[in-house]
């Protein structure tokens, strides 16, 4: 047995001192009492460290199969509970595509032999794989990717009849990255036109531009109301779209919402500075935005914070605004970057925690996760809120290598992570035998 011995717990909605006893996976007992301790009884001494619940991050690209030069489920995996995430819900673009059962099935094999943190998937929609969405073992996946905006291979679902379909019969959650490809097209050709092909950075905002992810993203909007399906929009970066979105309790919802951690930390002023380094889809926009987005999500509009954790070589992230690849490595610092926010008094360590585990539990109905809660699973996190880092070459855990964020000084860092019991992380060395769980779900109806 664990015992957590007189930490800050943050937790819903609240901060108290109290020790956590853990045993066979799970939280045994939340007590402000003295614990008697047991002669097998290991003991961490929380005085001066926050503890959270362990954060669930909904979109990552660990690249698994196919494209593991740049990550894979075990390295990122690492890194991902380096920085106090637990659980994680993969991305369906990978080689090959997470389009058929077979494939998902796959990928959870994969999983249960390399990773580090609990996992699930995404199984992805095209225009014309829609019995494969419908069938009863679907429901195994996290949810339904659409992608609404440009993607690889057959991905881009841009048929008006398959989208319909999806929308009137595919009986899951159905997520959304949206951008009008329509107008991104006639964006690109534009300033093509006028400028040429080595377009630089400041363009990619022009190009996929609040237009087209409003465009979109209301269509996603009128498609889930016409056919009263549940929806969640992905990594939302326009004021705009806050617009969409209701500031209501997530469990009245059936339209929800997720910002990343990008597009509440960066603005376009930032590409002047670092380039291609946050270049993402969607695109880092105005600081109009990124405060319309902290305001959405302190109010209630906006319901999860997740990465979008999607790692590049560094040779990939090179050339014109046209060339470079759009994505970032984020999973070790997203937390760290929230209570950076916190620390500047633009959010709460509450509503972090509610917006990073306990969102996330309910919107996806995971079962026994998100909370620190008696019979729980014992997904936690250890933070020390006074200890001082920087982000450097040396200390990042992605295969890529990079990170927009180098250079950084962060005041919160991540000391101790347990998964489903187990102490995986802690001050920098990882247990590497352990191995994580394929979260599991509550009645999904």
């Amino acid at each position: 047995m664990i015992l957590i011995q007189n930490a800050e717990i943050v937790n819903e909605g609240t901060r108290y001192r109290a020790s956590v006893v853990i045993g066979n996976e799970r939280i045994q007992s939340v007590t402000r009492e003295e614990v008697s301790i047991q002669p097998d009884m290991q003991v961490i001494r929380g005085e001066g460290l926050l503890l959270l619940p362990g954060i669930i991050d909904d979109q990552v690209h660990f690249r698994e199969p196919g494209l593991t030069h740049k990550g894979d489920i075990r390295s990122e995996s690492r890194a991902a509970v380096a920085g106090g995430i637990t659980s994680f819900m993969d991305m369906p673009n990978t080689i090959p595509q997470t389009t058929t059962i077979e494939a998902l099935n796959d990928k959870f094999d994969i999983a249960s032999r390399k990773s580090l943190a609990n996992y699930s998937f995404f199984l992805g929609a095209t225009n014309d794989n829609i019995e494969e969405l419908k069938k009863k073992e679907a429901q195994r996946a996290a949810a339904i990717k659409v992608f609404m905006g440009s993607s690889t291979g057959n991905m881009l679902v841009d048929n008006p009849h398959s989208l319909e379909r999806i929308f009137a019969e595919v009986n899951h959650l159905i997520a959304a990255h949206c951008e009008s490809e329509e107008i991104i097209r006639a964006n690109k050709e534009r300033y093509v036109k006028a400028f040429g092909e080595e377009l630089d950075i400041s363009f990619h905002s022009k190009i996929r531009s609040r237009e087209a992810c409003f465009a979109s993203s209301s269509r996603a909007v009128e498609l889930a109301k016409k056919y009263h399906a549940r929806l969640h929009l992905f990594h939302l970066s326009t004021a705009e779209e806050m617009e969409l979105l209701e500031a209501k309790p997530l469990k009245e919802k059936k339209i929800t919402g997720e910002v990343c951690i990008h597009h509440l930390w960066f603005t376009d002023a930032d590409y002047a500075r670092l380039g291609n380094r946050i270049k993402w889809n969607p695109s880092i926009k105005t600081i109009r935005d990124r405060e319309a987005l902290r305001q959405a999500l302190r109010e209630g509009k906006l319901d999860v914070v997740a990465t979008d954790h999607a790692p590049h070589c560094w040779n990939e992230k090179q050339g014109s605004c046209l060339q470079a690849a759009s994505g970032g490595p984020m999973v070790q610092h997203a937390l760290t970057v929230m209570l950076e926010l916190c620390r500047q008094g633009v959010f709460t360590p509450e509503l972090v925690v509610e917006k990073m585990a306990h969102a996330p539990a309910e919107l996806f109905r995971l079962k026994d996760r998100g909370y620190i809660r008696e019979g729980y699973y014992a997904d936690l996190v250890l933070v020390d809120p006074c200890q001082s880092w920087t982000v450097q070459a040396d200390n990042l855990l992605y295969r890529c290598g990079w990170s927009p964020l180098e250079g950084e000084t962060f005041s919160h860092k991540v000391v101790m992570t347990f998964v489903n019991g187990n102490l995986v992380y802690d001050n920098g060395r990882f247990n590497e035998n352990y191995l994580g769980k394929e979260l599991q779900y509550r009645d999904r109806r």
